[in-house]
C-alpha cells in the first residue's frame, strides 16, 4: 500500500492556502446553488458575489427562515431566493429555467439522523439527486458540480451510502447529456472546520462547561477550511470535463489531538463511536487508484467509461495501483499545527 503521507506539506496551511489557480469564467452566468442557505452555500454565494460577475445567483433551499435571515443580511440585486425542495421535480424544473450552472450542496448529512430516518435520507440524497439530473438535462444546464464526502468511500453508514449513490448518478448522467452538452462533475472532501453540526463547534461549547466528550481518541479525520472547499468547487467548474471527481490533498488529525488543540488541560470523556461512524475515513481507495491522476494540490478520479475524454492534464501523473488516501496514513497535524490552523480560521474565539 502506498500513501501520500510523505508528499503532504509540512505546515498547517494546507487547509487555508488557496487551491484555485485558474478561476472559472462565470461572467454573466446564472448560477443556482441547492442548499444555498447552509454553511457551504452561504460561503459559496458570497464568493460568487465578491469575486465574480454573475448575472444572477439563485439560492435554492426549503428552509424559509434561513432564506429570510440570508436575504436580510445581503442586499445584492443579483441575488434571488427560491424556496423549494430537491425532492420536488416540478419545483426543480421551474427553478432551473434559464440557469447556466448548478452547484449541488443540498443534503441530509448528519450520520445518526440518517441512520434513524433512512427513507428520508434516501429521498433527499438519492431521489433528490436524480430529480436534479433530470431537471438539468431538460433545462440544458451547462455545468453541474455536486458536493460529496469521504463517507461515500466504502460506506458503513446510510449517509455515506446515499452519497455514493449520488456520485454514481452524477457520473452516469454524462452519458445522457449528448447533444445538450451538460457536464456533471463532483468534489469529494473531508470535514469542514467549524461547519454546522461538526465537532469543532461542539468542543467550543463544551470547553466552557469544563469537559469534552470524544468518541474515540484514536479516530482520525480529514480537515478542510471553508475557503478551500469553495476553491475546490470553483476548480471543478473551471476544469471539470464531465464524470470527474476532484479530491483535495488534505492533512488529518486524531480527535484527541483536536481536543488538546482546542482545550488544553480540560478533561475528556470517551463516549464511544456513534452508529455508522468509522475510526478512519478514506478519500480514495486502492480500487479507484487505477483511474486517479495527481496534480500539485489535488487528485482527479477520472470516469471509467472509455468513450469519455481521457486527455492528459498538463502536470498530471498517474498514481500507483496500490495507492490509498485515508485519514490514518495522510500526514498528521500536531497539536501546535492544529491550534495554529484553528486560530487562523477563527475557531478558537469564544
Amino acid at each position: 500500500m502506498l500513501t501520500i503521507a510523505d508528499d503532504m506539506s509540512s505546515t498547517s496551511d494546507d487547509l487555508a492556502r488557496p487551491l484555485l489557480t485558474r478561476p472559472p469564467d462565470l461572467t454573466d452566468a446564472t448560477i443556482l446553488v441547492t442548499g444555498g442557505t447552509g454553511s457551504f452555500g452561504r460561503a459559496f454565494v458570497q464568493r460568487l458575489l465578491t469575486d465574480f460577475r454573475p448575472a444572477k445567483v439563485i439560492v435554492f433551499s426549503r428552509d424559509e427562515q434561513k432564506h429570510y435571515v440570508m436575504q436580510s443580511q445581503n442586499s445584492d440585486t443579483r441575488l434571488r431566493f427560491f424556496v423549494g425542495d430537491i425532492r420536488d421535480p416540478g419545483r426543480l424544473l421551474r427553478a432551473l429555467d434559464g440557469v447556466d450552472i448548478v452547484v449541488h450542496a443540498a443534503a441530509m448529512k448528519h450520520v445518526p439522523i440518517a441512520e434513524y430516518n433512512p427513507i428520508e435520507a434516501i429521498r433527499t440524497n438519492i431521489d433528490g439527486a436524480a430529480h436534479l439530473v433530470d431537471a438539468a438535462l431538460e433545462r440544458r444546464v451547462r455545468h453541474l458540480v455536486a458536493l460529496s464526502t469521504d463517507k461515500a468511500v466504502s460506506p458503513v453508514n446510510l449517509y455515506g451510502a446515499t452519497k455514493l449513490c449520488m456520485e454514481k448518478l452524477f457520473v452516469a448522467a454524462n452519458s445522457y447529456s449528448g447533444a445538450r452538452g451538460t457536464r456533471f462533475d463532483l468534489v469529494r472532501y473531508g470535514n469542514v472546520v467549524g461547519s454546522a453540526g461538526s465537532v469543532v463547534p461542539l468542543f467550543r461549547r463544551q470547553r466552557k462547561e469544563g469537559k469534552l466528550t470524544i468518541t474515540d481518541p484514536n479516530m482520525t479525520r480529514f480537515w478542510i477550511g471553508m475557503d478551500r472547499a469553495v476553491d475546490l468547487v470553483l476548480l471543478a467548474l473551471a476544469e471539470g470535463r464531465g464524470g470527474e471527481v476532484f479530491v483535495p490533498k488534505l492533512p488529518a488529525c486524531s480527535v484527541q489531538v483536536l481536543a488538546e488543540a482546542m482545550a488544553s488541560g480540560i478533561p475528556t470523556e470517551a463516549v464511544g463511536i456513534r452508529p455508522g461512524e468509522k475510526i478512519h475515513e478514506t478519500l480514495i481507495t486502492e480500487d479507484e487508484a487505477r483511474s486517479v491522476v495527481e496534480l500539485d494540490q489535488h487528485f482527479v478520479i477520472c470516469p471509467n467509461f472509455p468513450w469519455w475524454g481521457g486527455e492528459r492534464r498538463e502536470g498530471a501523473k498517474r498514481v500507483p495501483d496500490a495507492f490509498r488516501y485515508s485519514s490514518d496514513v495522510a500526514r498528521q497535524l500536531t497539536v501546535d499545527q492544529t491550534r495554529a490552523l484553528l486560530e487562523q480560521l477563527g475557531m478558537l474565539d469564544d
